[in-house]
């Protein structure tokens, strides 16, 4: 039902008389209302979206903050993996070298990493992408220093061996303050038969009793090789080395026995197929007779060493 008012119409300077309907009033009043209701929204996207709050403001600064300690942690990751490389040459190219040992094979350096994401929580791409490269990273380190750790865990064994298998090796002269070689190794005239044959040792001229000294650590063997050896006493040093010390007048050791560098063996003598009183001295390297001059480097000048391997090569007579 409508009613009616009166208004001043400031034109005419009359009242004048107005019909009001409720149906009227309701449009205006939603009419306000959306008008209200639009400007609110507009605010309220204004405040959220183009303005930020101070808690916002804060979290963005340490956003950007983790940002770039992430971007830090980063590089020095490929720091640490660069370090970590070079530890692994050093690893493989020197100390493995030294030690005669196989380097770590690459399927257990590098083995394969199952990497689960675990940042669904986190909108922002270039986050995760870093989080994610820094993870794999630090994955591949740790996987990289254990097994660093565990070669050099074996180096360390290697390093007691070594110092065992150094003593094991002939390194000393036979006979003391020898500086000559009567007849080296190689192809020589044989002193009975006045052929040219090989000679699988040198041989040393020395007087009679000249004490004989184990050039390595070992056990003296039980074998008796023949071949005109008179009186011959052969050492298993291990790591595939023997020596062999022939034509001695007396031995001093018995087959089974240890013994160690340095130690008196036997005395020179004649013994056997000779003809006169030398020692005749041979290494064996994997059953194989190899030089024996090239084995005096422990206890002797360069200069001694330079005049026994000037003896060595003269292709004269051997003694045996």
């Amino acid at each position: 039902m409508s009613q009616n008012f009166y208004y001043f119409n400031t034109k005419t300077l009359t009242f004048e008389k107005k019909e009001f309907s409720w149906r009227s009033a309701v449009k205006r009043v939603l009419w306000w209302m959306a008008t209200v209701v639009a400007f609110s929204a507009i605010v309220i996207w204004i405040s959220f979206y183009l303005i930020d709050s101070p808690k916002e403001l804060m979290l963005k600064r340490e956003n950007n903050q983790l940002k770039r300690e992430l971007s830090n942690l980063d590089k020095r990751y490929d720091q640490l993996l660069e370090v970590t490389k070079d530890i692994q040459n050093r690893d493989d190219k020197v100390y493995r070298t030294i030690f005669e040992t196989a380097p770590v094979p690459m399927s257990e350096r590098y083995p394969f990493l199952v990497h689960e994401q675990g940042y669904e929580d986190i909108s922002s791409p270039e986050v995760v992408s870093m989080l994610n490269a820094v993870k794999l990273k630090a994955d591949k380190l740790c996987v990289e220093l254990a097994v660093q750790s565990r070669s050099f865990d074996t180096i360390s064994q290697l390093v007691g061996k070594k110092a065992e298998m150094l003593r094991r090796i002939p390194a000393i002269r036979p006979l003391p303050n020898m500086y000559e070689i009567s007849s080296g190794f190689g192809r020589r005239y044989h002193p009975i038969l006045k052929v040219l044959r090989a000679h699988t040792g040198i041989d040393i001229a020395a007087a009679k009793g000249t004490p004989v000294y184990a050039t390595a650590d070992g056990t003296v063997s039980s074998q008796t090789p023949g071949g005109g050896y008179g009186n011959v006493i052969v050492i298993n040093h291990g790591y595939s080395y023997q020596t062999l010390y022939a034509h001695l007048s007396k031995k001093a050791v018995r087959p089974g026995q240890k013994v160690t560098r340095g130690e008196v063996i036997g005395y020179v003598g004649s013994t056997g197929m000779s003809s006169g009183p030398h020692l005749h001295y041979e290494v064996i390297k994997d059953g194989v007779r190899v030089n024996p001059v090239h084995y005096f480097f422990n206890d002797i000048t360069p200069e001694e060493y330079d005049a026994i391997l000037k003896s060595s090569r003269k292709v004269n007579q051997a003694l045996s």
